[in-house]
């Protein structure tokens, strides 16, 4: 994995993110770490002009949010193409369960106070700057409360700094 500065990054946030997918992982060596698969999020500026950060949601229900809610840090992974029927898994299955990332063969690397899996091509190491819980009346349509709130099991918004980008593929690179 190479380090490059968030500014050299070249994509399309909106496919990288429904499209390709990427996992949200967070722990440590200790106690080890989870991963879920999200195709919703946000990556952007906010709070300055060179304040790169991702936002990410996590249903109260989803093992992952455990982890991220305990870690100062968590990390996105956007993995090739091939790995798709492993993140289809990663986000059926729960880590409550069964060690889904073994069953899956990908291999956490612990560094930088987080965690990412060493066959991703993409990683943005995050530091959570701020977290707050979707609320009902926030919704100004209600189609989107009924379709996606039935059980009005609101996510937990995460904001998170990219303090480190990892790159495999040039793709991603200006």
């Amino acid at each position: 994995m190479k380090e490059i500065d968030y500014k050299d990054l070249r994509f399309n946030p909106f496919t990288l993110i429904g499209d390709e997918w990427m996992l949200i992982t967070a722990g440590n060596p200790q106690t080890g770490c989870n991963t879920m698969t999200a195709s919703w999020g946000h990556l952007g500026s906010l709070w300055g002009h060179d304040d790169p950060t991702a936002v990410v949601y996590i249903r109260p229900s989803r093992y992952t949010k455990q982890f991220v809610d305990r870690e100062d840090h968590f990390t996105l992974c956007v993995m090739d193409a091939s790995f798709k029927p492993q993140m289809g898994y990663l986000g059926s299955v729960s880590g409550r369960d069964e060690d889904k990332i073994a069953q899956t063969g990908l291999t956490p690397v612990y560094t930088d106070n987080a965690v990412y899996f060493a066959q991703a091509k993409l990683v943005l190491i995050c530091r959570k700057v701020y977290h707050a819980e979707l609320q009902e009346s926030g919704f100004l349509d209600p189609a989107i409360l009924e379709n996606n709130y039935p059980h009005r099991d609101f996510h937990t918004l995460y904001v998170g700094r990219i303090e480190k980008v990892l790159v495999r593929d040039e793709e991603y690179l200006k």
